[in-house]
């Protein structure tokens, strides 16, 4: 039995799919938010996605450093501020997946020191039930816990996974081999390609 996480690949197609449930699910509860924030990285291309599905022009950014690939930090930091006015703003702070709820404590903290949004919302892609904080919206609930890998993200992920492994896949078809044995994932072959250039030494 493998000693790594279950991991779940995600792919564009489905990333749409979700953003366009969590557009409904948004609009069916009558909130009509007039500013997105993004929690990045993780929350960049989704918000982008959801942004053009409610037909909204503002969107911003806070930056929230949680996680580095598939390692978990000590504890979420702000490493990029707003730079936006909250106040009597209707806002929808959005990240891709509420896992432990660290960094959604810590940007929800954030944004109450700047000023008094008129309504402040969260939302993720996916919840796991683990979380400390649950969002306000999300399209899908998991369960069972596994290591969800975006498709914005699925390079950073895989050379994380692949450092781990002792020796180093010298290929990139036994490299495609011990990540299906080890993590049950796989990974097509230009990803691999990918996977395989930024691990080389620099020059």
């Amino acid at each position: 039995m493998s000693k790594h996480p279950r991991c779940e690949l995600i792919s564009w197609a489905k990333v749409h799919r979700l953003c366009r449930k969590l557009a409904e699910n948004i609009r069916n509860s009558g909130f009509a938010p007039d500013l997105i924030v993004a929690i990045g990285r993780g929350g960049y291309v989704p918000a982008r996605v959801l942004a053009d599905l409610l037909g909204l022009m503002d969107l911003v950014s806070i930056r929230v450093e949680h996680y580095l690939g598939a390692r978990k930090g000590d504890r979420a930091r702000i490493r990029q501020p707003l730079n936006v006015e909250v106040s009597d703003r209707r806002i929808l702070l959005l990240d891709d997946i509420s896992d432990t709820g660290d960094t959604f404590d810590a940007a929800l903290a954030h944004i109450a020191a700047q000023g008094k949004p008129a309504q402040l919302h969260t939302a993720v892609i996916h919840h796991k039930i683990m979380s400390r904080v649950e969002p306000d919206y999300y399209a899908h609930r998991i369960v069972l816990w596994r290591w969800i890998i975006y498709p914005w993200a699925v390079t950073e992920d895989l050379c994380a996974f692949t450092r781990e492994l002792d020796p180093i896949p010298g290929s990139r078809e036994e490299l495609g081999r011990r990540l299906e044995r080890e993590w049950g994932i796989r990974v097509g072959p230009h990803t691999l390609d990918d996977v395989m250039v930024l691990l080389q030494p620099p020059k």
